[in-house]
């Protein structure tokens, strides 16, 4: 079982959710999450994630979503550069995200939460954490490190769906809300 927590955990982090999220628990944070993929003022959505997530409506479902967008790479690029180890349940991680824009970012916040099994069910969920990273010029990166901590039942959870999970990540600006879904094999 700890060996499955310790995948768990890890492809979580390397899905891009524990990045820029603040150690709190799914039961601990009443604020909401934004998960729509709104349009840019230019008219242009969302665009997919070089990390393999995709655009999502919410619902929970991969895909192309409702991307518009005409640029070859995403907005955003989240790059996990370390994990450590700090406990059987436990990692700190360092990520970087990067504005990989022609123009400025204003007002990013990085929303991170992980759900068991294939979907975005509420009652699913057994992680999360919100980095508010600021202003990002263009081309600029933000780096952080983060502990996340599962706890041991929301690892057996996590075995109980078969090691399944879906790692959700919304990357909110004064301009847009982009939202990336992926689901991940951890066992």
């Amino acid at each position: 079982m700890l060996a499955l927590l310790t995948a768990g955990v890890a492809a979580a982090f390397l899905a891009g959710v524990g990045p820029f999220a603040d150690t709190t628990s799914a039961d601990g944070s009443d604020g909401a999450f934004p998960t729509q993929t709104t349009a840019s003022p230019d008219g242009g959505g969302g665009d997919s994630s070089d990390t393999g997530g995709n655009d999502s409506d919410g619902d929970g479902d991969s895909g192309d979503g409702d991307a518009t967008e005409t640029q070859s790479r995403p907005p955003f690029g989240v790059v996990v550069d370390d994990i450590e180890e700090c406990g059987q349940t436990c990692r700190d991680v360092t990520s970087t995200i990067t504005n990989q824009q022609d123009t400025d970012s204003s007002g990013v916040t990085v929303y991170s939460r992980i759900f068991v099994g294939n979907d975005t069910d509420p009652d699913d969920e057994v992680w999360r954490g919100t980095q508010a990273v600021g202003d990002l010029a263009a081309g600029e990166s933000y780096t952080t490190t983060k502990r996340v901590e599962l706890s041991y039942s929301e690892a057996f959870a996590v075995q109980q769906a078969d090691g399944w999970i879906t790692v959700q990540t919304t990357i909110e600006t004064d301009n847009r809300t982009l939202t990336y879904t992926e689901q991940r094999d951890v066992a």
